[in-house]
């Protein structure tokens, strides 16, 4: 009984290991996922644990981006900082956005690069003053295919340093 206490919340830590790395901003799924893998998780489940780890902080900052920086403009001390992140974030990412709408968004959040991912997509999507009921499913499904490709390249990458070629 006591081993499989164990064993059990072993997995359980690495599970949460991987889904809490996910939730962090930059590393996102991107990273979470191989931490799973390295972890000995299969790079299925890797992926869908860290998926729904990167997902938790997206409601979070849909709905509180827009008010915490409306409050903290008004700061003297916060203000520059804020006016230069919301400019930065919008003059990188935010045309593509406003002109591509729901699929530049989808994209903004699918392809695996710095600087992308849900973070991004969330921060530019409040920022934007976009819709829940359009953003969040935006950037659920360009989560979906990041995982898709990084599961992928992951698994081969593993594959590659674990047989050789």
């Amino acid at each position: 009984m006591r081993a499989a206490l164990l064993d059990f919340l072993n997995f359980l830590s690495v599970e949460l290991s991987v889904m809490l790395t996910a939730a962090l901003p930059v590393i996102e799924l991107k990273g979470a996922i191989p931490v799973g893998i390295s972890l000995g998780m299969t790079p299925l489940h890797a992926a869908a644990v860290a998926f729904v780890g990167s997902m938790i902080p997206v409601p979070i900052i849909l709905f509180t981006v827009r008010p915490v920086f409306n409050y903290l403009k008004s700061t003297r001390a916060f203000k520059k900082m804020v006016y230069k992140l919301t400019d930065r974030s919008l003059k990188n990412n935010g045309g593509k956005i406003q002109r591509y709408g729901l699929w530049g968004l989808i994209l903004l959040v699918a392809v695996p690069l710095p600087g992308t991912g849900v973070w991004s997509g969330s921060l530019i999507a409040a920022l934007l003053d976009m819709r829940f009921k359009w953003a969040f499913p935006a950037i659920l499904v360009g989560n979906l295919i990041a995982g898709i490709l990084i599961m992928g390249i992951s698994e081969g990458l593993f594959k590659v340093i674990c047989y050789g070629w």
